[in-house]
């Protein structure tokens, strides 16, 4: 479903992705992990047509995404690291306007729409602004939106960053239960690496551009010598990532860095 060979991203002298090689099947939930400023969030944005690489090959269900983009776009969905939902909007409408600028039909777009929310437990809220929304709802919400259109592949970066323990694994059943009955593709960052340990059939650990290792979680931990993945990821990349919030300085940080090249 998803391919890479070679991938190579540089921003002038930085180079940020740096000839990576992986394949995700159908079917497959897949974690892309790495310390902050790793390279997880630029590969995705290539994956998904939001930059083009530098060099490599890739194919999204089959599409390019410097050649074929629309086809890309209308193979995934995608839940971004930052809120991307209109707070002055109701769920049912930002639903609908997603569902209207990937023209599906009105019968079929508000079929969907009720399946979706009803599946995320929002149903009865559709009526209500997103404004008034937990983070938790919002991320829910986000995650119906972009399933609407039938995507085969959903990415999702960092989908629980910041939310509490109770709402993650709300999320990441909610997740594993479409994956489960939809066959959908899920290709996720973490800064949770518990999260990967117990979902991911598969995990890939970038750092500074390279991936390092691949491998099923037992795999990688059995490689180690470590009873957790997350021991197996600090042993890997002398990067102690415990279960807390990157900061917003860490974001800026790392933004500037990317942007600045």
């Amino acid at each position: 479903m998803i391919k890479v060979e070679g991938l190579t991203k540089k921003f002038n002298d930085f180079t940020a992705v740096d000839n990576i090689s992986f394949s995700v099947g159908k079917g497959e939930i897949f974690a892309f992990l790495g310390p902050n400023g790793a390279g997880k969030t630029t590969t995705i944005k290539i994956l998904t047509t939001l930059l083009k690489p530098s060099r490599g090959k890739i194919t999204i269900n089959g599409y390019n995404p410097v050649e074929e983009p629309n086809n890309v776009r209308h193979s995934f969905g995608i839940v971004f690291q930052d809120p991307s939902l209109d707070d002055r909007l109701t769920a049912y409408e930002n639903m609908e306007f997603h569902g209207v600028i990937y023209k599906i039909s009105k019968d079929v777009r508000r079929s969907r729409i009720e399946q979706l929310l009803k599946f995320v437990e929002l149903w009865e809220r559709k009526n209500d602004l997103v404004d008034n929304f937990s983070g938790g709802m919002k991320r829910r919400l986000e995650i119906a939106r972009g399933l609407l259109h039938h995507p085969k592949i959903l990415f999702l970066d960092e989908p629980t960053l910041g939310l509490d323990p109770q709402t993650r694994s709300h999320i990441w059943a909610y997740i594993k239960d479409l994956n489960q009955k939809e066959s959908i593709t899920v290709f996720f960052t973490t800064h949770y690496i518990e999260e990967a340990d117990r979902i991911a059939d598969e995990v890939a650990i970038i750092d500074r551009g390279k991936i390092i290792i691949q491998g099923s979680p037992k795999e990688l931990k059995e490689k180690n010598g470590t009873n957790s993945l997350e021991d197996a990821f600090i042993k890997m990349t002398s990067c102690d990532m415990r279960h807390e919030e990157v900061s917003n300085a860490d974001r800026s940080r790392i933004r500037r860095r990317i942007f600045k090249h």
